[in-house]
């Protein structure tokens, strides 16, 4: 299909902070394991929210010196060389059992798979479970595809087919078909406002169809993102009643946010710059951290993605958020310089009240180690 011409918005431009701590947050350290993905999740059914992330589960306490000191083994994830092969931490009901199991994937082993949680007390192993081979698995999301209230489970798994897997009773799932590849980059939005979920990919958006299962999903080509993040936001931006996108370069500089424009009832996207100062901006999320009722956009640099191989791989890494002021963003820096000091992002990090203050707080694994930035405001 015809691409679409991108124009760069001056009027986007971000007004960068100054790289001083963020007084927001209280940093604390967990564990210094180089594992890249992290998941909350209740483990042993005592109200309060746990850590996963790689071979351990780490307890939260009500006491606040004890806060995820306790950790339990829970399996012996594959090393490929300076990589643990776990690159999603889900938390699911998997078989039903009323105990939360992990799903994650691996890009060496190509397989989607979860972990299953044994229950309360038991202390053995959590036994793997593969779903799928389904080629190399940059990481996975949980999207609610179809609109039916429950999440299914779509692996990001450049220049292999695009699918997803749906639980069904008994836990097993379904693959169900979207596309014949993909590249590096995956979203999930409504966004052509019909009020069904579409894929963005690299290279445009897969509109959904009235039957998910049957298809077929339309590509519309209307821009390219390049090593996009995973995931592409798809969210309003500027209250246009339009949904916008906001893409990070996961191996290369650069964050953007591309307005969905409507001129004589046809569609386009103009690109803005958020930030062009840090490379591998690999992961975001969208979420209310300072109570305004208004949501913030929280990123930052993976560390050593790539193993060194990335643009800006020796530059400090940083952990951010930016605030829409109506016109443009703002960064706000909670960690920032070389690593130990500054904090990069691992490929799955997770947003969550620890504490019961009503605030979320950020926990952030990496080959820099497992630390959580409470919320302090």
């Amino acid at each position: 299909m015809k691409m679409s011409v991108l124009s760069i918005g001056l009027a986007g431009l971000v007004s960068l902070a100054t790289d001083s701590k963020d007084s927001q947050f209280s940093r604390y350290f967990v564990a210094a394991e180089s594992y890249e993905s992290v998941g909350v999740m209740d483990v042993n059914k005592d109200g309060r929210p746990d850590l996963v992330s790689g071979d351990f589960w780490y307890e939260n306490s009500a006491n606040p010196k004890a806060l995820f000191r306790k950790r339990y083994l829970i399996g012996n994830q594959k090393r490929f060389d300076q990589y643990y092969d776990d690159f999603s931490s889900i938390p699911l009901d998997v078989n039903g059992d009323g105990n939360l199991d992990v799903v994650t994937g691996g890009w060496f082993e190509q397989n989607l798979k979860w972990l299953e949680n044994p229950g309360v007390g038991k202390k053995d192993l959590w036994t793997v479970h593969e779903i799928g081979k389904v080629g190399n698995v940059e990481t996975t999301r949980a999207w609610d595809v179809d609109g039916d209230g429950a999440i299914e489970i779509v692996p990001n798994n450049p220049r292999h087919p695009l699918k997803y897997f749906k639980l069904e009773k008994g836990g097993t799932f379904k693959q169900i078909d979207v596309a014949p590849t993909q590249d590096h980059g995956l979203g999930m939005g409504d966004v052509n406002g019909d009020g069904r979920n579409d894929f963005i990919v690299s290279k445009g958006w897969l509109e959904a169809p009235v039957d998910r299962e049957k298809g077929p999903w339309t590509l519309h080509s209307e821009f390219e993102l390049g090593t996009a993040s995973v995931p592409i936001l798809v969210v309003d931006v500027n209250g246009d009643k339009r949904n916008d996108l906001i893409v990070g370069q996961g191996h290369g500089y650069g964050l953007h946010w591309y307005e969905q424009t409507l001129e004589g009832g046809k569609r386009g996207w103009k690109k803005h710059s958020i930030d062009e100062k840090a490379s591998q901006y690999h992961v975001l999320e969208w979420a209310d951290l300072d109570g305004d009722k208004k949501p913030e956009l929280i990123t930052g640099k993976r560390y050593r993605a790539h193993n060194d191989g990335d643009d800006g791989a020796y530059d400090d890494v940083g952990l951010y958020y930016f605030t829409w002021t109506g016109k443009e963003f703002v960064k706000h820096t909670i960690a920032y310089g070389q690593p130990g000091k500054g904090k990069g992002t691992g490929i799955y990090f997770a947003l969550a009240d620890l504490r019961g203050t009503g605030r979320l707080d950020i926990v952030v694994a990496g080959k820099d180690g497992l630390e959580i930035f409470f919320n302090e405001k």
